[in-house]
């Protein structure tokens, strides 16, 4: 599946459906891929004896460097596809950017800190680690998954790049205040978290800085050499592939640290992913209703709904390994987070493809549009 995998989301338009069944077998397959993605992982992190520990030998701030790599690798080409000089047409909707802000930094880490507490109260470290992921807003991977689902490119960028500016500034103290303060009002345990803002700013330059310059220099060094044409009905094509070639190892290799404790406490597992799932359900469902109640229209309102229910785990696993430690109960939860993360999005790509037809049914766009679905095909 690409972007533009509307599969069968506009299968009864004949033009659309004969551009469907020219799509590609990673596209057309992919919930299978990460399928397999996720057992090769989780296979290889239980037989190969040893493997876990020398995937996460190095690491670049905190995270595995084969998980490092795959990141980039998934988010350049999406980055690279982004008009930026669009953006200021998303700049403008207040309408969006106060909608994630308020999904992201008040509902968000509100949710999982009841949740955590309600499904977890006799597991403190797993409740901890919960809290931090829900604490850490998505600026990585939910790129790819707006992308799949056909969001705006554009908002998207801009969303993400203003929830690395609050993760700056509201990370720590919003740490603080549900791990310590909060709990303490509420006569429940209390517990510390000892992150720097120095080691979030080099969480996000490292994870949205290098693919968003990488991919802005791109697309300015390639238009200007060669046409914005050329750029996107050549170069954009040949490079697409590469984001979800990304996202598979990055999968394959999640899922490779973690199988031996996986598979070795699949009890723990299920207690941590239960909260997790009702999470990312609400998240993403809230918020999808919400950009449908403000008058957002299809693709700004999948992008606030996937913003919003996706979580930094990159953060939240680099946070929890620093303050207790690479094999703590919280750096379990961090690391589950992506794992349960994956798939429940995936799914919900589908979700909101299916929703596209029967809760915004706008024209097809003419095929010359750049934005329309089949032009979004192209590029990939």
């Amino acid at each position: 599946m690409s972007t533009e995998n509307a599969t069968s989301s506009t299968a009864n338009d004949p033009a659309d459906a004969g551009v469907v069944a020219k799509l590609s077998t990673l596209d057309r397959f992919l919930p299978v891929w990460i399928l397999a993605a996720m057992i090769v992982g989780l296979l290889a992190g239980r037989l190969i004896p040893g493997l876990g520990e020398a995937l996460g030998a190095v690491a670049i701030d905190g995270v595995s460097l084969p998980i490092a790599l795959g990141l980039l690798i998934m988010m350049y080409p999406v980055l690279a596809k982004v008009r930026y000089d669009r953006l200021d047409t998303v700049t403008g909707d207040r309408r969006l950017l106060v909608s994630s802000l308020v999904l992201n930094w008040v509902l968000g880490p509100a949710l999982m800190f009841a949740l955590a507490w309600l499904l977890l109260p006799d597991l403190p470290e797993y409740r901890t680690g919960l809290i931090v992921v829900g604490l850490a807003r998505c600026i990585a991977m939910v790129i790819i998954w707006n992308d799949l689902a056909c969001g705006d490119r554009e908002a998207a960028a801009v969303l993400v790049a203003l929830n690395s500016v609050f993760q700056v500034i509201a990370f720590g103290a919003l740490g603080w205040f549900y791990l310590a303060v909060l709990p303490g009002w509420l006569g429940l345990p209390t517990a510390g978290l000892d992150v720097s803002a120095w080691a979030i700013v080099r969480s996000v330059l490292i994870f949205l800085g290098i693919p968003l310059l990488a991919g802005y220099l791109t697309r300015r060094l390639g238009e200007r050499s060669r046409g914005r044409d050329w750029y996107e009905s050549r170069f954009l094509p040949r490079i697409g592939p590469f984001a979800l070639y990304g996202l598979l190892f990055t999968i394959v290799v999640l899922f490779a640290l973690q199988g031996d404790a996986i598979t070795s406490r699949p009890l723990d597992v299920v207690r941590i992913a239960l909260p997790l799932l009702i999470y990312f359900a609400l998240m993403w469902a809230g918020s999808y209703a919400l950009g449908r109640g403000v008058g957002l229209g299809y693709e700004r309102t999948t992008t606030l709904a996937f913003t919003a229910a996706g979580n930094n785990f990159e953060l939240a696993i680099a946070v929890a390994i620093a303050t207790w430690g690479a094999t703590s109960g919280q750096a379990l939860a961090g690391v589950v987070g992506p794992l349960i993360e994956v798939p429940v999005l995936v799914a919900l790509v589908y979700v909101s493809l299916w929703l596209r037809r029967r809760l915004f049914p706008t024209p097809p766009r003419p095929l010359d549009d750049p934005a329309s679905t089949h032009s979004q095909r192209s590029q990939r």
